[in-house]
């Protein structure tokens, strides 16, 4: 493998997860658990897929790692002690069917339902990477509907989205919710 390509990610797996707890960073760390993640070192990346980075399962993804491993995310998190709060955490795709990068967008509300935090994260990925590619784009007018993805600048463009919510526990306890996208080298 070359230097130049060391750490570009081949696969990437979506997750997802929620944690409770009376301390706000245990409420983290049991939401990194139910997504499947607590194990690794995992360190924040801003939001370009790599143009050939297969999207793959999660319960293939994880295998690939290893305890301890440092892994690159793209993470969505919000937490809060308010009794009774919707909140959410999505992770939103935009993925050209063409040799090129794509663009993962994070997302996280107070007050959004799942469908509507993840819907808003998928067409939040589909701006930014119009923006990036110069292309003007109307999330309205862009989306084939029989083809369920966008065409921009005459490209197919696949989205998608992981989306958690929860609400806060009813007592107090602090509530995490998180979606990541997980690089696998």
């Amino acid at each position: 493998m070359s230097p130049v390509n060391v750490f570009l990610p081949k696969n990437v797996f979506f997750t997802k997860g929620v944690g409770r707890h009376k301390e706000k960073l245990s409420s983290f760390e049991d939401a990194l658990r139910s997504a499947g993640i607590e194990k690794f070192n995992l360190v924040r990346v801003s939001s370009i897929l790599p143009p050939r980075c297969s999207v793959v399962s999660r319960e293939k993804g994880l295998p690939m790692l290893e305890p301890g491993q440092i892994v690159f995310v793209v993470i969505a998190q919000v937490e809060s002690n308010e009794p009774n709060r919707l909140m959410a955490a999505s992770i939103g795709m935009a993925n050209p069917k063409v040799d090129h990068y794509g663009y993962l967008s994070e997302h996280h509300s107070f007050g959004q339902t799942e469908k509507v935090c993840g819907e808003y994260a998928e067409d939040l990925a589909a701006k930014m990477l119009a923006s990036t590619l110069g292309i003007e784009f109307n999330v309205e007018l862009g989306y084939d509907e029989a083809k369920d993805m966008f065409k921009m600048g005459g490209h197919d463009v696949k989205t998608k989205h992981v989306t958690q919510s929860a609400i806060c526990d009813k007592n107090g306890l602090w509530t995490t919710v998180i979606s990541a996208a997980v690089f696998v080298m």
